[in-house]
């Protein structure tokens, strides 16, 4: 799949060739977003590729749309261009074979498809999506890959300049590659990682969950993984202190481990993580709320843990973007 936006932020549109390029002539695009321009109402492209559908709040849950949003892409390279407004939080959804379904909560609230729920009814569907926020100021795009790997989805941009840019995703097999290492992974250790490749009843593969969620489906999943790591990290920092760089305001801070509990002076600090809080990076003892500075700290200190960096980084500061904890399963 790819998703070539052809027109960014000097209007009040936006031009996206969808082009497919599996071997299915049974491909479906979805676009969904909150549109700027129209009081940021709940957005979906309909199936023309033109015409937008603002949902009305249902009176009960889980209700279908009151239009059809999907846009069959036809055959294998062939390029279906669509128009969009200003949107933020937006999403291309593609999904090969079958249809997608969206439901409707009141509010309105759309109900996304889901890798975290088995009950979903597109959970045994292959599917993937790319992000964008296209603004009057310049357009954003991204390909997500924090909760889960499936399809090969490949962005290109071309501006009013006619300069171009690509991010070309993972390869044709990456699926396969990632799914293949986390079997080999289980089979070395023990510790259930192959569990995160998720089949359909063919025995077909449809994607691979990133730990996190694969914890939310199965919370024994990786329990006590880091539990070995964490206590070394703990009784190393008991006797020396662990500066990390915040790259903010807040500059280096040096935290050491008292009571049980790696402290950060007045910041604040943390217990012992979980595999589950290294994985998330946001539950237990990194669930620190509206503290910035221990959230900042939070999130280098888990980044740490997921790469096992805290012990080895030389002269113990810590000097990881906050973004590489979000993305510790690529």
């Amino acid at each position: 799949m790819g998703g070539t936006p052809s027109k960014v932020a000097t209007g009040d549109t936006l031009s996206i060739a969808l082009e497919n390029q599996t071997s299915s002539s049974n491909v479906y695009a979805y676009i969904t977003g909150t549109a700027l321009d129209s009081n940021n109402a709940l957005f979906l492209l309909q199936s023309d590729g033109h015409t937008p559908y603002y949902p009305l709040s249902p009176t009960s849950t889980g209700q279908p749309l009151a239009a059809d949003c999907g846009i069959k892409l036809g055959v294998p390279g062939a390029k279906t261009v669509v128009q969009v407004p200003h949107l933020a939080g937006a999403r291309i959804w593609f999904s090969i074979n079958s249809p997608l379904t969206f439901l409707l909560n009141p509010g309105p609230g759309l109900v996304e498809p889901s890798v975290s729920n088995e009950s979903d009814p597109n959970y045994n569907r292959l599917w993937g999506f790319c992000e964008f926020t296209f603004n009057s100021i310049e357009l954003f795009v991204n390909i997500s890959y924090v909760d889960f790997v499936s399809l090969p989805i490949r962005l290109n941009l071309l501006n009013t300049s006619g300069v171009s840019q690509s991010v070309m995703g993972i390869p044709a097999n990456g699926l396969q590659t990632v799914s293949s290492a986390l079997i080999a992974q289980g089979a070395k250790d023990g510790k259930g990682w192959e569990k995160l490749v998720v089949r359909a009843k063919d025995g077909s593969i449809l994607r691979a969950l990133s730990p996190n969620t694969g914890i939310v489906l199965n919370s024994e999943l990786l329990k006590g993984y880091y539990d070995n790591y964490v206590n070394q990290v703990w009784n190393k920092y008991t006797g020396t202190g662990l500066r990390i760089n915040t790259q903010a305001q807040w500059g280096t801070v040096e935290g050491r481990v008292t009571n049980g509990i790696l402290g950060f002076g007045a910041i604040g600090g943390f217990g012992k993580p979980s595999a589950r809080d290294v994985f998330s990076c946001s539950t237990g003892p990194f669930a620190v709320g509206g503290n910035a500075a221990l959230g900042n700290i939070a999130a280098r200190v888990s980044a740490g843990f997921n790469r096992r960096l805290v012990l080895s980084e030389i002269n113990q500061v810590l000097e990881l973007d906050a973004d590489e904890l979000q993305y510790a399963f690529g």
